[in-house]
């Protein structure tokens, strides 16, 4: 008969979790180009230091800032986002030079140096937003790392990557905005299991040991 000790160490070293998918890649139909509300925009225009900075996207797509309020890039191929910029901008200029890049927002947590919620550039890839949040901490797994990303359908999908090898595979995904990033804690058999065991065992002695006081 396997003891509830036994049970949790094999829940915990040999386990899966339902709901996760292992090492696929999650719904792409969801195209992940596109800005949503809650991300920003950094917009550099040549020599008008006032249409220049960092705005967030509103919830209507629209750009939250009174100059650009009218010109809506969430929602729409970044492309679309860029001419609609370049008109709004040929009011003020002929040929307006001008750059515009996407930030997506991206929830790293877990074991990480500094969890946080980020604005990333759309090439970032999976590994590279882990270290921009300064890493694993010590406890920190990147062979057990949840990606819970938005699908096409309005749900969303957790997919478990290992991140142990970031040149290749998973790692090289890039972020789409929304993405959550959670680096799970490595488990500690003894500390976790063992301990709590002997801590058990210690009560039932002492329990033991009182009633033999008391016949």
């Amino acid at each position: 008969m396997r003891t509830p000790a036994l049970v949790l160490a094999s829940l915990l070293i040999g386990g899966s979790v339902p709901g996760l998918l292992h090492g696929q890649a999650p719904d792409s139909s969801r195209d992940g180009s596109v800005l949503t509300p809650g991300d920003s925009v950094r917009i550099v225009v040549w020599r008008k230091p006032e249409f220049s900075g960092e705005f967030a996207v509103a919830a209507d797509g629209s750009i939250s800032h009174p100059l650009y309020q009218a010109v809506r890039v969430g929602g729409v191929p970044l492309a679309t986002a860029r001419a609609a910029l370049r008109s709004f901008l040929a009011k003020f200029d002929q040929e307006p030079q001008f750059v515009i890049e996407p930030l997506f927002r991206v929830a790293i947590e877990g074991e990480v140096n500094r969890p946080s919620v980020y604005a990333l550039s759309p090439e970032t890839t999976i590994a590279e937003a882990v270290a921009h949040a300064g890493g694993p901490t010590q406890f920190g797994r990147l062979d057990r790392v949840r990606l819970l990303r938005g699908s096409a359908n309005g749900g969303h999908t957790q997919v478990r990557l290992d991140l142990n090898h970031p040149e290749t595979g998973a790692a090289q995904w890039p972020i789409r905005s929304g993405d959550q990033i959670l680096v799970e804690r490595g488990r500690s058999i003894f500390s976790q299991v063992i301990l709590p065991t002997l801590t058990v065992v210690g009560a039932l002695a002492s329990v033991g040991i009182f009633i033999h006081q008391y016949k």
